[in-house]
C-alpha cells in the first residue's frame, strides 16, 4: 500500500493546480482552498488503504469539486446556488482547460497569480497570498521568506482575502492592458517560489521555471521577465554541484563546476545577452548578469569580482535593500578585503536573517577572529531554514576547532 510519502509528493506537485482550477469555477478563494485541503485530508485517510489512484491529480481535483458542491448545497444564499450550478454544469475540472474564455493567460496557475496580484492589494500581500495558494506553502515558510514574524504574515493573509472579498475584486483573466501593472507582484511570486524550492523542494523550482517560460512567451517585450527567467536558469544550473555524494551542502566557491548543467547555463547566458542589448536594466536583469559572471569563470579564483561589484553598485542604485547590501559586501570582501566588508555588514539591520550571520562569520574567520567566528556560525546555524544549510554552518563552526 502507498502511504504518506506519496501523498506528500502529490501535494507538492498538484496543490497549486487544484486550487487554481477550483478558483476558476468557484470564484471564491477561501472555498477553493478549503475544498482542496479537504480532498487531501480524505487522501491521507483513504490512500494508505486503497493505494494512490492512477491519476492522483484528477482524483484530488474531482474530490475537491465534490466537497465544494456539498458545502454549497448546505448554504441557502443565491451566490451559493449559482456557484453550485456553475460547478455542476462545468466540464471535468481535472481535464486540461479548454474553455473559450478570452484573454492572454491560458495556464490556470499563471492565471491565478495574475488574479491575486491585483493592484488593490499591497505588493507583499499579493506575493504572500499567491505563495499560500499556488505553492501550498505554510504561513511559517512564507514568513521566513519575507523575514517577518509568523503572526504578522498570518494577519496579512487574512486581510488580503478580506479585501478581495469586500472590494469585489473579480476572479478573471486580466486584460492585456492590466498585465503590466500586475507584473511586479507576479515576478516576485515566481522568484520566491523558486527560492523556496532551491532550499528545499526541487519541484517548486521546476514549477517556477515552467511558469517563467510561459510568462516570457506571454510578455516577450518585457526585459524584466526575460531577466527573471535567466536568473532562475543560471541558479538552477548549479543544482547538480550544490551537494556532495553524502548530501552535504557545497557552497559556490567550492563547487565542481564541471557538474553544472551546461544547457541551462547556455540558455540563461543567452537571455542575459538579450537583456543587455535592450539596455533597459532592472533588478532581475542585473541579478542575472551577476550570476552570468559567476558562470563564466572556469574556477572560483578566476571570478571577475570587480565586475560583480560594479553590478551590485548598479543594483543598489536601482533596487536598494539590506539583502542587496549584504551581497555587495561579499563582493567588497573579494576586492577590498574582509575588514572593509565587515564594516559594511556591521551597519546592516537584517534581524534574524541567517545569511547575515553566516557572512559575518566567514569575514571574522578570514580576519583571524576565530572565537567570534565560531559563535556567529552557531547563530547562523540556529536560524537556518533547511537542514542542509544548518549542517553546513555547524560543520564550518566545528572546523575552527574552538
Amino acid at each position: 500500500m502507498s502511504g504518506a510519502p506519496d501523498i506528500e509528493a502529490v501535494f507538492r506537485a498538484e496543490y497549486g493546480r487544484a486550487v487554481s482550477v477550483l478558483v476558476r469555477f468557484l470564484g471564491d478563494i477561501d472555498l477553493a482552498e478549503e475544498a482542496v485541503q479537504d480532498a487531501f485530508t480524505t487522501a491521507v485517510r483513504t490512500w494508505p488503504e486503497t493505494g494512490v489512484p492512477p491519476s492522483p491529480a484528477g482524483w484530488i481535483i474531482t474530490t475537491a469539486r465534490n466537497r465544494a458542491i456539498d458545502r454549497l448545497r448546505r448554504e441557502s444564499s443565491r451566490d451559493a446556488r449559482q456557484a453550485e450550478a456553475a460547478l455542476l454544469h462545468a466540464p471535468d475540472p481535472s481535464a486540461p482547460d479548454t474553455s473559450p474564455e478570452e484573454g492572454p493567460v491560458r495556464d490556470d496557475r499563471l492565471r491565478l497569480i495574475f488574479t491575486c496580484c491585483h493592484p488593490a492589494l499591497a505588493l507583499q500581500s499579493r506575493v504572500a497570498l499567491t505563495l499560500r495558494l499556488l505553492g501550498g506553502l505554510g504561513t511559517a515558510q512564507i514568513a521566513r521568506a519575507f523575514l517577518v514574524p509568523e503572526p504578522t504574515l498570518a494577519q496579512r493573509l487574512v486581510r488580503a482575502k478580506a479585501k478581495i472579498r469586500d472590494a469585489g475584486i473579480p476572479y478573471r483573466v486580466p486584460r492585456d492592458a492590466d498585465l503590466p501593472d500586475r507584473l511586479g507582484g507576479v515576478l516576485a511570486v515566481l522568484y520566491l517560489i523558486f527560492n523556496e524550492g532551491y532550499t528545499g523542494d526541487p519541484a517548486l523550482c521546476a514549477e517556477a521555471l515552467r511558469l517563467g517560460r510561459l510568462l516570457a512567451a506571454l510578455m516577450p517585450d518585457e526585459p524584466e521577465v526575460t531577466g527573471l527567467l535567466a536568473l532562475m536558469l543560471l541558479i538552477e544550473a548549479r543544482r547538480p554541484a550544490r551537494q556532495d555524494a553524502d548530501g552535504a551542502l557545497v557552497p559556490l566557491p567550492e563547487q565542481d563546476r564541471s557538474r553544472w548543467d551546461r544547457a541551462l547555463l547556455a540558455e540563461g547566458q543567452d537571455l542575459v545577452r538579450r537583456c543587455l542589448r535592450r539596455n533597459r536594466p532592472g533588478p532581475y536583469q542585473i541579478q542575472a548578469a551577476i550570476n552570468a559572471v559567476h558562470s563564466d569563470a572556469p574556477t572560483a579564483g578566476a571570478t571577475d569580482w570587480g565586475q560583480i561589484l560594479a553590478l551590485y553598485d548598479q543594483l543598489m542604485a536601482v533596487a536598494p535593500s539590506p539583502v542587496v547590501a549584504l551581497n555587495r559586501a561579499v563582493a567588497v570582501a573579494e576586492t577590498e578585503g574582509p575588514a572593509r566588508a565587515l564594516d559594511l555588514v556591521e551597519a546592516l539591520d537584517l534581524g534574524r536573517y541567517h545569511v547575515l550571520h553566516a557572512v559575518r562569520a566567514d569575514l571574522l574567520r578570514r580576519l583571524g577572529r576565530t572565537a567570534e567566528a565560531a559563535t556567529e556560525y552557531g547563530v547562523a546555524a540556529g536560524l537556518a531554514a533547511s537542514e542542509a544549510e544548518r549542517a553546513h554552518l555547524e560543520r564550518r563552526g566545528r572546523d575552527l576547532g574552538v
